[in-house]
């Protein structure tokens, strides 16, 4: 879950009363968050002093609190601010809207062809006459960054770039070009650098490195410019330095580049409907048209309220209440879901706004209904159905054989299910492609590259790092293994392996050959040509 960093006072003054750190936190309870942590830290302030002006210190509060992954309507402090004093009822939730200039005259962002080898998409749209201060430029960078690491998959499929409007001339150009043609100043850098030169000194920057890999590998590389040549930024790496936002910025241009524009639609979504509160005309965003490159033109942000129907008997039903249908339409509303009832006194009809991509099944509205009206408010009953669980036959069955083989003398182990890719390949005699493997695309250890296919290195491992043991080691373990299967909608498949080791200074095949003939007495198979056989293996794993 995600972790949003607010100062208490600050948070207190915008919900228009304190409260004390118990009461706080019961009202992220109520609301479906989580006060995770209250902590301190020291803040550099200025503070008048005589004719001039000294430095102090001051300590501030921050209340860290953990928001649900999917709520990134939440993720800063308008958005939370907003959400609890909707949920207070204190006030109403906003209408978004979106409004053309008075001119008429859009900004334009044009796409080129050449984009589709590393970024295809982009949507923009115009925060116009917005205030900043010290406190609201933060939170517009945090949430930023917040997104970023969230909902963009730090910055894979997303890439977020603001920019002073002020400073640059529409029409804008999104194109993409060979990085050794690309040169400019960077965000925060003192001269001009080539695409090459920048992610070269970004490979060995602590923050910046993390995203070097998402295009430096390309051909060519993601830029947009203004009218004149000023090159914006090269996303996903960096801003020009030229259109940075400052305290003082009135307009700001933001342009999302995306490898998904769904998730592109949602970001830009989420930003403008935060921040569109401080613009002189509150909650209005300013329209920017996007042209394809086959001439298709796409006006942003979208904005868009989509009405969904549920039946109020079904709500109570699945939640386990028994509320009236103008009672769910409340509760619901205080959800930000502005809902009422038909005519028909049965259905209510719910209004999902931009800030609510994670409302997608009717079950989102019902878990929305669900913490408004207050799970420790839900009373206990028994079920109405009678059911007896049961395992799985194959667990079933896995326990039983567990019992039995620590009975023959044999100690379980339980290793990880991700291995190297040496350990299921070259330290057991077989190529990487036999092997059948699924890969975990972005491994952060070299010990966990893909999924084991066998058991065998897991039980090896053990052993090597209990030599100091008396022997001997008898080991076994029954777990999963993961092939590759195409068939699957997953693309892999599990299987249910024991694998048993005997280690030994002078090992006898007859302990192994003795468990497995107790194994196989277990599941009333019988030796022979109809049964199980004991046949020489011709991998290179074994040696004879």
């Amino acid at each position: 879950m995600p972790t949003v960093s607010v100062k208490r006072d600050q948070l207190y003054e915008a919900l228009g009363r304190t409260y004390t750190d118990e009461e706080f936190d019961e009202l992220c309870f109520e609301f479906g968050l989580e006060l995770d942590e209250i902590t301190s830290e020291r803040e550099i302030i200025s503070k008048e002093k005589g004719d001039g002006k000294a430095d102090g210190a001051s300590d501030i509060i921050l209340f860290k609190i953990d928001v649900p992954a999917n709520r990134y309507d939440l993720l800063c402090m308008e958005g939370l601010v907003r959400g609890l004093q909707v949920f207070k009822e204190r006030i109403e939730a906003p209408r978004y809207t979106r409004i053309t200039p008075a001119d008429c005259e859009l900004q334009r962002l044009f796409i080129t062809e050449e984009t589709a080898l590393v970024r295809p998409h982009a949507v923009a749209a115009v925060l116009r006459n917005i205030t900043f201060t010290k406190e609201r430029y933060e939170s517009f960078i945090d949430l930023q960054e917040k997104l970023h690491q969230n909902i963009c998959r730090r910055r894979t499929l997303v890439a977020i770039g603001t920019h002073d409007l002020d400073t640059i001339s529409g029409p804008f150009v999104y194109t993409a070009k060979p990085p050794a043609n690309i040169t400019f100043k960077a965000l925060n850098q003192s001269k001009e650098l080539t695409a090459l030169e920048l992610m070269e000194l970004y490979r060995m920057d602590s923050h910046m490195k993390h995203f070097v890999h998402i295009i430096e590998d390309k051909p060519v590389y993601p830029v947009i410019y203004d009218r004149n040549g000023v090159l914006l930024s090269m996303p996903p790496i960096i801003n020009g330095n030229h259109s940075k936002i400052t305290l003082n910025t009135r307009n700001v241009f933001i342009e999302c580049t995306a490898t998904d524009l769904t998730k592109a639609k949602i970001v830009l979504d989420i930003i403008v409907t935060m921040f569109s509160e401080y613009c002189a005309k509150p909650f209005s965003v300013e329209a920017a048209e996007v042209i394809q490159p086959d001439g298709t033109r796409c006006i942003y942000p979208e904005l868009k309220y989509r009405k969904e129907t549920m039946g109020a008997e079904t709500m109570n039903c699945k939640i386990g209440i028994s509320e009236t249908p103008s009672s769910l339409a409340k509760l619901l509303t205080r959800m930000c879901l502005n809902s009422h009832v038909l005519d028909d006194g049965k259905q209510i009809e719910i209004e999902i706004p931009p800030t609510r991509a994670d409302i997608i099944q009717a079950c989102d509205i019902v878990e929305d209904a669900a913490v408004a009206f207050g799970y420790n408010n839900i009373k206990m009953a028994f079920p109405k159905t009678y059911t007896i669980a049961n395992q799985l036959p194959l667990n079933k069955l896995t326990e039983l054989l567990r019992q039995d083989l620590a009975a023959a003398g044999f100690t379980e182990a339980l290793t990880f299910a991700l291995c190297s890719v040496d350990d299921i390949s070259d330290k057991i005699g077989i190529s990487v492609s036999d092997a059948n493997a699924a890969h975990i695309s972005n491994p952060k250890t070299a010990e966990f590259q893909v999924a084991r296919t066998t058991l065998l290195p897991g039980l090896l491992k053990t052993i090597a790092a209990n030599r100091k043991m008396p022997l001997p080691l008898k080991l076994f373990e029954i777990s999963d293994v993961v092939l590759k299967d195409s068939s699957k909608d997953v693309g892999a498949r599990n299987h249910r392996h024991l694998c048993a080791v005997y280690y030994n200074k002078n090992p006898g095949f007859e302990v192994i050959h003795g468990l497995l003939d107790r194994i196989m007495q277990l599941l009333a198979v019988s030796p022979g040509e109809m049964g199980y056989q004991i046949r020489a293996s011709k991998g290179k794993t074994i040696h004879d």
